[in-house]
Formats: structure tokens, C-alpha cells, sequence
């Protein structure tokens, strides 16, 4: 006897539908996808225990006949695509044909219908992928689908659902996710009679983003146009002191369509660049439309992965569109008018530096060797005027709009960033010659990575002479960093280099960053006042002066309005 058989059609339907519906919200994203493409304008949705028990959704697109009816809940019937180059130009949602007989094979199913110019609908009843009825009914034009008992043949998928609030609040998320870019379409989702969500049909996407992200983050959004003859990339802004610790509330959208991108990601928060700290990723929502042509849909059943035929074109763009709306921001240091009111978790950790960068309490900071293109020594007059110094870690100063803090180190990280910036982009990095080169012992595996990456080590101005074993002699070093414990520095670049594959010039600015940190003034180091106001002064002739090159801010401001509040004379 043949120990390999055909599996059941009930079975090999129910595996099918694992990889379409997962939990109540995928129904509802396929069914809302499906909606949609039948050019609905208004589509509801009523959900019953976050779905578990009742899934609802109306809408007033083209409906469909009796025999459109009997032919959807078919595995791969579809009316999207004909041939095999019709995979190549997907302009739907929906195109695979899968969704409805999935979703049917693991709930029981009510299909209404009717198109505009039937006098008369349908109504279909299917359970557990199998055909019950199908019988004539008066319906308005349009289609309701309505699953009931979700996975109630398939207990040991049930079982994995969560509560019905956790549920609910997946479907309220997916639906709002799905309706983002289809702003003509009235949209409303329901549990039981309650309204959980309302979004009317605008011909503004700041609304429909308020209802995502909250109003404070929707009115305070950039937005922008990058267009090419093949690529338009629409991107919505959050301000960086909106970021989050979490990335659910970055969307990105490829023609209309909501997807989980890790490359888009990434190259929205290259496109933020130092205006986030590690680890913090923006409120963002991406747009991409490009020739169906020139992307892959056909990746997964669920169609929440694409494939770009051109995927560093596309980053690059990404990229290019983020960083010029970004630019855009008034970063005012000098007046404070408008500068940005950076909100960030206050604590010792904007005293305190990593172990690994810690240097000695003695060390002398001469500015004026960070700053060469800074030849104006008298400072602006409405530059922020130095009172002091608090706990030996940040400046104190007046603006014209109240009290300013400034954190010494970042500050003058991002100055000496800077410097090394401009000079490396300009010419080869200005080394110093030591007559007595620094010994430096590092690990097997930093050795092999200095000896791979001598050259880029040269271009940095750093030179490593390999002195036998794990020892290696720094003879030169760039002339700008004088007061760096290389010992330190040398292994954190030579780990930067191994992990990171990228192009050259993301490369080298992070390791431009990991260069100004080891330079730069520490925390509890104890500056003359000539010393404050001369860094106050460069940090107003920065390129950006709100955020060092790791993301963390720079300074942050009090105004009188904020005081006033604070000793209670105002309410």
C-alpha cells in the first residue's frame, strides 16, 4: 500500500485557509480588499466578540450575479486577472482567488448580492466549504458577506485567538490601515450597535491619518510629492519627537495596497537620519506607485509582501523624499521661534555614557580645533545667553521664549561630527603623525577585520600598522581628534565595519558618528563660562543643531508660558 496519498479537499481547503485567515482581522482586510475593488464608496463593517462570532461586511460596489455567486466560493475563480501576464499588471487588491472559499471552508457563510440592473438578488449559504443554498432574495445593489462561528471546524485553530478586545482592536487597526488611501470611501465599523470607528468619505488625508495616529501627531505632518516618470513616492511625516519605540506606526502603501516592508523601513528611518535615536522609529505613512509591472504581489497568499524589480532605486528615492521634506523643518536654534519642542524621556541617561566611551575627568577641550570653518568669533545677538552650568552636564541658558538646557556632550558631538563631515567630504581626512605610535592589542577577530579594512580605515585618516599577532600600532590619526582614548574607539570601528554592508556613504557616516561621540566633551566635565558660550555660539551655525548624530536631542526649551504654568500663576 502507497504510504503518500491525496489529501481530502476539506483538508487541503482548510490548510489552504491557514495561510489566507490567521484571525478575525485578515477576514475582514480580505472581504474590505474585495469591497473596494468592486468601487464601493461606502463599506461597513459590524464585528461580533472582536469577530470570533460574527463578521459583517456591506457594501454598495457592482454586486454580482448567480453565477458570479456560485463561481467565488471556488478555489482560484477570480475576475481580476485571465492570463499569466495579467500577474504582472495587478492593479487590484485582489487577484489570487483564494480569499472567499478560504474563509468559507472555516466559518459558516452567507453571501447576498445583487448588480444594478438585476431586479432581484441571491443569497448563498455555505458551512464549512460546503454548499448549503442558494436562493433568489430582495437585497439593494451591492454585496453582504456575513461569517459567522470563525474556525469553528477547526478548534485547534480557534483556540489560539485571543480575547475578543484583543481581537477587536486588530480589526479596528486593519480597518483603518485598509481605508488610509481610498479617502472617497465612507467607511464605519461596528460591535453589535456601538460605533467603533467612522470615516467619511474627504478629500483630505490628514483626517483619515488623525484617526491612525491622533490629531496632535495628523496636524503636525509633513507632506510631500517625489515623482518620476515610473515612481511616485507620497510621504506624511511625523515630526521626530513623535517617534516610538515600536513601528506600528509607520504604514507603507504600494499602489494603495498596505504592506510590511523591512527594506521601506529602513529606508524611511535613513531618510530621518540623526533626528532619531536607535532603536526609535518615526510616525510615518509611505505612498509608493510604480508600474505594476516593476513589483512582485504574487509573494505570499495574504499579499502583505512585495518584491521590487529595482529595490535600491526605490530606497534610494525613499530616501531622497524623506530627507528634503525633513530638511524643510524650521530648526530656528538662535531665537528659539520655532524650533522643535523635543519631549524625550527625561533621566540619568542623558548624563551617564556608555562604559565603553568613558574617558578621564582631565582632559582639555580646545573648541576652536572642532570648528575650522568658524571664523567669527563675536557671537549673534539673539543667540541663547549663557547663565551657567547644572550638575557639570548641561548649559543653562536664556532665550527670548524662556529657559533652554543644552546637553554639553551631544552638543559638541554634533559640532565635531560635523567638522569630520565637511572635511572628509572635501579631501582626504588630515592625519596626524605620532613620532611614537600608540600600541593597540585587539581580538582575533578585530585583527582580521583591520587587515580587510585597511583601506577604509586610511581614507578616515587612521592608520594601523600590523606589528605582529593581535598588536597592531596606530601611527596616524585624523588631526581633529586629539583627546581620544584609541584603545576604545579602534575596536568599535572595526565591529562598525564588519557588520555593516552598506553603501559607502551610510558606512562612513556611522562611523563619522562613533568618532565625534569618542571626541566629544563627556558628561560631568566641568566648562569655563568662555568654554558654554563658545559652544553655543557654533551650535547656532550648525547644520542641525536640535539632535547629535546618534538621534538624541540636543537641547530643550522651557518658555515663560510653561513656567507660568508650573508656579501656578497662569491656569
Amino acid at each position: 500500500m502507497s504510504t503518500i496519498r491525496i489529501l481530502p479537499e476539506k483538508i487541503a481547503s482548510q490548510i489552504a485557509a491557514g495561510e489566507v485567515v490567521t484571525r478575525p482581522s485578515s477576514v475582514v482586510r480580505e472581504l474590505m480588499d474585495n469591497s473596494i475593488d468592486a468601487k464601493a464608496d461606502r463599506i461597513d463593517i459590524t464585528i461580533k466578540r472582536g469577530g470570533i462570532d460574527l463578521i459583517k461586511v456591506t457594501d454598495n460596489g457592482t454586486g454580482m450575479t448567480r453565477d458570479d455567486i456560485l463561481l467565488c466560493i471556488e478555489r482560484h475563480a477570480t475576475s481580476k486577472i485571465e492570463t499569466t501576464e495579467d500577474l504582472f499588471h495587478v492593479n487590484t487588491l485582489g487577484f489570487r482567488g483564494e480569499a472567499i472559499p478560504s474563509i468559507a471552508s472555516v466559518s459558516k457563510m452567507k453571501i447576498i448580492s445583487r448588480t444594478q440592473d438585476d431586479m432581484v438578488g441571491h443569497t448563498l449559504t455555505i458551512e464549512g466549504g460546503t454548499l448549503k443554498s442558494i436562493d433568489e432574495t430582495s437585497s439593494p445593489a451591492g454585496t453582504t458577506i456575513e461569517v459567522k462561528n470563525l474556525f469553528y471546524n477547526v478548534p485547534a485553530r480557534r483556540k489560539f485567538l485571543r480575547t475578543p478586545q484583543t481581537e477587536t482592536n486588530h480589526v479596528q487597526d486593519t480597518v483603518i490601515k485598509t481605508a488610509l488611501p481610498f479617502t472617497h470611501i465612507h467607511f464605519t465599523l461596528k460591535q453589535g450597535e456601538k460605533i467603533l470607528t467612522r470615516l467619511p468619505a474627504t478629500g483630505n488625508i490628514l483626517h483619515r491619518l488623525s484617526s491612525l495616529m491622533g490629531r496632535q501627531v495628523a496636524e503636525k505632518m509633513l507632506q510631500h510629492t517625489n515623482e518620476t516618470p515610473d515612481l511616485a513616492i507620497d510621504v506624511c511625516l511625523g515630526l521626530p519627537e513623535f517617534a516610538r519605540k515600536r513601528g506600528d506606526r509607520l504604514f507603507v502603501y504600494v499602489n494603495n495596497r498596505n504592506i510590511r516592508d523591512r527594506f521601506v523601513t529602513r529606508a524611511v528611518i535613513e531618510g530621518y537620519g540623526q533626528r532619531l535615536m536607535k532603536g526609535q522609529y518615526p510616525q510615518a505613512v509611505v505612498f509608493i506607485t510604480i508600474d505594476p509591472s516593476k513589483i512582485d504581489v504574487n509573494v505570499h497568499p495574504a499579499k502583505e509582501e512585495i518584491r521590487f524589480h529595482d529595490s535600491f532605486k526605490v530606497f534610494r528615492a525613499i530616501v531622497s523624499t524623506v530627507e528634503s521634506v525633513l530638511k524643510g523643518i524650521n530648526h530656528t536654534y538662535a531665537g528659539m521661534g520655532s524650533a522643535p519642542n523635543f519631549t524625550g524621556n527625561a533621566g540619568s541617561h542623558y548624563i551617564s555614557e556608555p562604559p565603553a566611551m568613558e574617558f578621564e575627568d582631565d582632559q582639555e577641550w580646545i573648541f576652536s580645533n572642532t570648528d575650522e570653518k568658524d571664523t567669527d568669533p563675536s557671537p549673534k545677538k539673539d543667540l541663547p545667553a549663557v547663565i551657567g552650568q547644572l550638575g557639570n552636564s548641561y548649559i543653562i541658558c536664556e532665550t527670548e521664549r524662556g529657559l533652554m538646557l543644552i546637553d554639553q556632550h551631544a552638543a559638541h558631538e554634533r559640532l565635531v561630527y560635523e567638522t569630520l563631515k565637511e572635511t572628509i567630504a572635501v579631501s582626504p581626512m588630515a592625519s596626524q603623525r605620532l613620532i611614537t605610535p600608540i600600541q593597540i592589542e585587539l581580538s582575533a577577530k578585530e585583527s582580521t577585520i583591520a587587515l580587510e579594512n585597511a583601506q577604509r580605515l586610511a581614507e578616515l585618516g587612521i592608520e594601523l600598522e600590523h606589528f605582529g599577532g593581535n598588536t597592531f600600532l596606530l601611527r596616524s590619526y585624523p588631526a581633529v581628534l586629539d583627546t581620544v582614548n584609541w584603545n576604545s574607539l579602534i575596536p568599535e570601528l572595526l565591529l562598525e565595519l564588519k557588520k555593516d554592508t552598506r553603501v559607502r556613504e551610510i558606512l562612513f557616516d556611522k562611523i563619522l558618528s562613533i568618532m565625534a561621540c569618542h571626541s566629544a566633551i563627556r558628561a560631568k566635565h566641568k566648562m569655563a563660562r568662555e568654554e558654554m558660550t563658545d559652544l553655543v555660539r557654533r551650535l547656532g551655525m550648525a547644520d542641525l543643531p536640535t539632535n547629535c548624530p546618534h538621534g538624541r536631542p540636543v537641547f530643550k526649551e522651557i518658555t515663560y508660558t510653561e513656567l507660568e504654568k508650573m508656579f501656578k500663576r497662569i491656569p
